[in-house]
């Protein structure tokens, strides 16, 4: 493994930021986490975007230009050539003191990590998994807007131990008016009367580029899709039920807090769209 750090590899046991970089000290920061599918970077461009959008509204300057970037994680993945893998590619503030000042930071550090990436095993996605609602409520919007892909991840990590704590895997996160939001990690999507619906943006779910990707192939099937504005109400009595992230792809959900979505089984409409995903990426060539 090599991984990219401002321009330069280095081994994985000499690959190294300062103690001193506010990433760490304040989890001040971004990330984007992406896909390799078929010896090739899953929607490059897309996530390159979001990226500098992400930069853009916390104020954090990357010290080169989205064309560059998208060359640096080109020749990341070619030296660590995987037909099927990850990258995980990090912008933090960059070295400074203990103060919280980013004025302090003089640069901002960029690491690009390729990797493998197992999240499930096969038969979670057969016969799909149970969830909870979580009580770890989403950062409201007017805190901090969460289509923001920060290094602080510790309101989702809470809600992903109460996962663990109810004996799940994944925990779903509401806004504090009771609204659905998103997972820890992933979006959700809805099944009702043969429609798909997923929350808002507005209301803490992150612009997912698997979600948009979802979203086209389910056109293509004649499958209509909604933004809406969901509770627990709607997660309850929906027909089938499926989150969707870089890390899951697409994974189907049977249960949520001990009730059981439509027949318990990973839905009909969620098997055309879970199939249609996998003929896609498997024929995926940018």
């Amino acid at each position: 493994m090599k991984i990219y750090i401002n321009g330069e590899y280095f081994d994985k046991e000499n690959a190294k930021v300062s103690v001193f970089d506010h990433g760490l000290l304040y989890g001040d920061g971004i990330f984007e986490g992406i896909r390799i599918y078929n010896g090739t970077i899953f929607k490059l461009k897309e996530h390159v975007k979001r990226l500098y959008a992400s930069a853009k509204t916390i104020f954090l300057d990357i010290p080169m230009t989205e064309k560059e970037m998208e060359e640096a994680l080109i020749d990341a993945f070619k030296k660590n050539y995987k037909k099927e893998g990850y990258i995980r590619l990090v912008v933090t503030r960059g070295d400074g003191d203990l103060g919280i000042d980013p004025a302090k930071c003089k640069k901002a550090n960029i690491i690009i990590i390729v990797d493998n990436i197992s999240l499930y095993p096969k038969e979670h996605y057969e016969n799909g998994i149970a969830v909870i609602t979580a009580s770890t409520q989403r950062i409201p919007p007017a805190s901090f807007d969460v289509r923001v892909k920060s290094l602080n991840y510790l309101n989702n990590i809470l809600a992903k131990i109460e996962a663990r704590q109810a004996g799940v895997l994944e925990a779903i996160m509401l806004t504090s008016q009771g609204y659905v939001a998103e997972c820890t990690a992933d979006n959700i999507f809805i099944v009702k009367n043969n429609k798909l619906y997923s929350p808002n943006s507005f209301h803490g779910a992150l612009e997912g580029i698997t979600l948009n990707t979802i979203i086209k192939l389910a056109e293509k099937i004649d499958i209509k899709t909604e933004f809406a504005t969901l509770t627990k109400y709607d997660l309850y009595n929906a027909d089938e039920c499926f989150f969707s992230g870089t890390g899951a792809e697409l994974m189907p959900v049977v249960k949520i807090d001990a009730r059981s979505i439509g027949n318990g089984k990973p839905g009909t409409l969620t098997g055309k769209i879970y199939n249609e995903f996998n003929n896609y990426i498997k024929s995926y060539a940018e």
